[in-house]
Formats: structure tokens, sequence, C-alpha cells
């Protein structure tokens, strides 16, 4: 979820290629349900304990990253305020004011005016080939982005580095999923993707957010069911198909910045992600 504004792609491709995504009778269900996973995480620990050092990093900070790639106006915590479990089962992350005094700095001005989190598992859990999977529900209001996403782990810069996009919900588009890839030559409002539309609001109800990343054909599911397939052939130039590697997870809720646009008086606070769990089918790495 770095560097764009891409509501182009969605106009180019999205008409064609979307689809309506009705949750099925058991929101739990899904296409892998009869497998393993490979690695998971249920966030099943005390309330206020932080995520598996194990499996998660939490990334930090504003201005060194130069407002994310996006001008965003969230510094990045590793607080339990922002990001935590709540002991029902479930990880919360969330975007609130940032604390008054607390000089946090960012990018795009003097201070961040939010705080929120951004969790990956670089260098911990990756996924070669299968499916991941996300049950989630996500916060919707003006000048926000909640993000489930991957990179590659090839050690290239982006987005030579590869970029799939799981899930992306702008704030202000409450029933709209997007779901992109980055590559070397499709980037930014040049990604490649589509979106598709929930029966309501994202904030409203947990939905199974996956992509099947599989030889040469990435496919992008809601609640079990298919609704954009990705193959070199869809690139400007096949050989800048860069999803031949392992990829690790990043979750986070961003506020502001190119896309979605800024926050007003109308943005909830807080703003939070609620993930149900994550899980890794096929092929990868984890703990």
């Amino acid at each position: 979820m770095n560097r764009r504004t891409r509501l182009a792609l969605v106009l180019a491709l999205g008409g064609l290629l979307s689809g309506c995504a009705s949750a099925p009778a058991d929101p739990r269900a899904s296409p892998a349900a009869a497998e393993e996973p490979f690695w998971q995480d249920e966030f099943d620990d005390a309330a206020g304990t932080r995520p598996a050092g194990e499996s998660w990093n939490t990334e930090t900070g504003n201005r060194d990253a130069e407002g994310w790639g996006n001008n965003e106006l969230q510094y990045y915590t590793d607080d339990a305020a922002n990001s935590a479990l709540d002991g029902a089962g479930h990880l919360l992350i969330s975007a609130k004011p940032a604390p008054e005094g607390s000089e946090l700095p960012c990018w795009t001005q003097d201070f961040c005016p939010w705080t929120s989190a951004r969790l990956t598992t670089e260098g911990k859990v990756s996924l070669t080939r299968g499916r991941a999977e996300i049950r989630a529900k996500t916060p919707t209001g003006t000048g926000l982005l909640p993000a489930i996403w991957m990179l590659g782990n090839n050690g290239v810069e982006w987005p030579g580095q590869g970029e799939i996009d799981i899930c992306e919900v702008v704030g202000s588009e409450p029933r709209t999923v997007y779901g992109t890839a980055h590559g070397p030559s499709y980037y930014n409002e040049n990604g490649i993707g589509a979106s598709t539309t929930l029966p309501a609001d994202a904030s409203r109800a947990f939905h199974t957010y996956a992509v099947d990343k599989q030889r040469r054909r990435i496919t992008w599911s809601v609640d079990g069911k298919p609704y954009f397939t990705l193959t070199p052939s869809k690139l400007p130039d096949p050989d800048d198909w860069v999803f031949e590697q392992d990829m690790h997870l990043l979750l986070n809720v961003a506020v502001g910045g190119d896309w979605p646009g800024p926050p007003d008086d109308s943005t909830p606070s807080p703003a939070t992600m609620t993930v149900d769990y994550v899980r890794f089918y096929g092929e990868g790495s984890g703990t």
C-alpha cells in the first residue's frame, strides 16, 4: 500500500472484472477449510497482549519512511493502544488521534496528528505458493485506508519487489474491496487489479479476504467467491511477472495521504481493524 493513488486502475479493469461478493451462510467457510494451514495465528492470548513476536514485526515511524510513500498522516507505533489482542480471539489494529503534546515527526507536516499500527511477518513467515486467508472486519470512514497485503522477499527495491494487495477498503467507499498487483511496469495508478462489492459496509461484518497464489496465476476472492485472476498475459510485459517467490504479509490502517485523501470531523476514532485469524495454506515458511 505504498506510493499510490489507484482510482484509475479500477475504472480501467474493475468495471469488467468486478462482481458482488455475498457472505456465505457460514462466514468462516472457505475452499481451504479441509486443508491444514502450515501457519496460522488465531490471536487467542489474553487481552492487551501484543501480537506474537515469533511471527510479527511492528514497524514504526512516518517521517523517515517518507509518509509511507503516500504522504500519510499516521505515525505507526509499537504501543498496545494501537495493536493488541482483545482477549476474545481477535487482533485489534487501531488508528486514533495522537495524544496531545506527543510531537511525532511527520513527512508532510511537523507532527503526525494520528497514530496507528503496521504489522508484518517479514523474515518470520512467508507464502511461496498456496493460499493466504484473513478473516477481518475493516474500519470505514473519510480518510481511512485499512489494508491486508503482501510484499516479495526478493530484496529488490519496490516496485520490482512485487506487491499483492489482498484487500484495501477506501473509507469513503465502505462497500468496495480493491485487490491489486504491483510490479516493475505496473505500479501506483497503473497497478493491475479489480474490485468487488460487499453486501454492506465493510466495518459491519467479518469477511474472509484471500488470494490463491499459484504458478503464474493469482486469484483474489472474498468469502470464497473469486472476483479477479491475474496471469502474465495481462501484464504490460509478461516478463515482468515477479510473484514466483516467497512473500510476507502486512496488516495496517493508514490515515490520509494521496489515496484516500484527508480525514475530517466525521472520521471515526478509534478506527479499528479487527482480525479474527490469519492462515497460510500450501508451501512456505512459518513458525
